[in-house]
């Protein structure tokens, strides 16, 4: 889902907000080409995460719990990630 689409982001809000009462944990996903997992763990300085490479070696899934403040957010993480090459949201 990319956030560039204003309805997009609205819905997923609305989902987000439907789903959780703030604040609260969120887990993040992101598969991302070996050698970019760096600005991805840059989206998360302060938190615990989780990586793992694939099977063969070309992608590297990150794995992030944070506890966040609102809906917005969530959403201001994904649309700093979008910005990332090659990244995949889970």
């Amino acid at each position: 889902m990319k956030m560039s689409d204003e309805l997009s982001r609205k819905n997923f809000k609305e989902k987000l907000d439907n789903q959780y009462s703030w604040p609260s944990l969120y887990m993040f996903k992101f598969i991302v080409p070996k050698g970019k997992e760096g600005k991805v763990l840059h989206l998360f300085p302060y938190n615990e995460v989780t990586t793992k490479e694939s099977k063969n070696g070309n992608y590297i899934s990150v794995t992030a719990k944070v506890m966040m403040g609102s809906s917005d957010d969530i959403i201001k993480i994904y649309e700093q990630a979008y910005k990332i090459e090659g990244v995949i949201s889970l």
